[in-house]
């Protein structure tokens, strides 16, 4: 797929909102990955980090937050809640550019290419929506690793044992497929955890639902992806070789010993009137693959 380039010239600057409840230990890392220092080919001025904290008991340290780049920016949600959706439309609300990019975990680290492929497809069209591949850090997904005993600390030693200050890209050598991203690069999945779409485009489709209010926001992530992939005008595309990278830290979903999908699923059903299933469309794929990132599907 290629770029015309008769379209460079429209505003592709970024407003990435991230959300964390109680994530000291996580987000200095995630900010890390999307500074202008590990982010290839984009620089501080292409995009803002809008940081929305949702009601933390043990907020991330200010002063750290803010030393990643001066285009990082820390919120805090007026009336918090469980879900991440008020954070969200806080964040948005805040925007100061005409694209976003959507972390509804602020736990996820980020490959170093993710914002300059994200901004080359939003050049395209104002319905270019960009999809993200999840991974889980550790040998499994989380919901089983932390079962067998990985933890912080065993995570701690991970992520000391490759230089990923230096080449994000090594993220992939201590990572695996994320629950909804099994089924691998060539495969739509059920939910993106960093999406990318113009600020018009987003309000179009509705944002995401604040009648999500279970802890974590329940099924509110595949339930935003979802209206994303039915929409018509929507043009899908997920990007090769680029991904995020969740960090063990007690989160709902991902590192519960008891599943909650079952309340999920009720909750999705009260909202929208029918049972949850991932809505399928057509998508195109955009990047490369390469390292590590390829040796996923080998």
């Amino acid at each position: 797929m290629s770029i015309p380039s008769g379209v460079r010239c429209r505003d592709l600057r970024l407003s990435i909102v991230i959300v964390c409840y109680n994530m000291a230990r996580e987000i200095p890392r995630t900010l890390e990955s999307l500074s202008p220092r590990l982010q290839k080919d984009v620089g501080a001025d292409d995009y803002e980090i809008i940081v929305v904290d949702n009601g933390s008991s043990e907020p991330a340290n200010p002063e750290v937050c803010l030393s990643f780049g001066a285009n990082v920016r820390l919120l805090s949600t007026p009336v918090p809640n469980a879900s991440p959706a008020r954070a969200i439309s806080w964040g948005v609300a805040h925007a100061k550019y005409p694209n976003l990019g959507i972390l509804i975990d602020g736990a996820r680290m980020a490959s170093p290419g993710l914002l300059a492929r994200a901004r080359e497809v939003l050049a395209i069209s104002g319905t270019s929506v960009v999809g993200t591949i999840g991974f889980h850090l550790g040998p499994k997904v989380q919901m089983e690793s932390v079962a067998e005993g990985y933890n912080q600390e065993a995570e701690d030693r991970l992520l000391a044992s490759v230089d990923w200050q230096s080449d994000a890209y090594r993220l992939f050598e201590i990572s695996s497929f994320a629950g909804s991203s099994l089924n691998g690069w060539f495969s739509l999945p059920a939910e993106t955890n960093a999406v990318f779409l113009s600020k018009d485009f987003f309000d179009m489709l509705g944002g995401y639902d604040e009648r999500f209010v279970s802890p974590g926001g329940g099924l509110i992530n595949h339930d935003f992806w979802n209206r994303v992939c039915a929409c018509p005008d929507s043009r899908v595309v997920m990007l090769l070789g680029e991904g995020t990278f969740h960090q063990v830290h007690g989160g709902v979903a991902t590192n519960a010993k008891v599943s909650p999908w079952e309340s999920f699923t009720a909750e999705y059903a009260q909202i929208r009137g029918e049972s949850y299933r991932q809505v399928m469309c057509s998508f195109k794929l955009y990047g490369s693959l390469g390292g590590a990132g390829l040796r996923k599907i080998l």
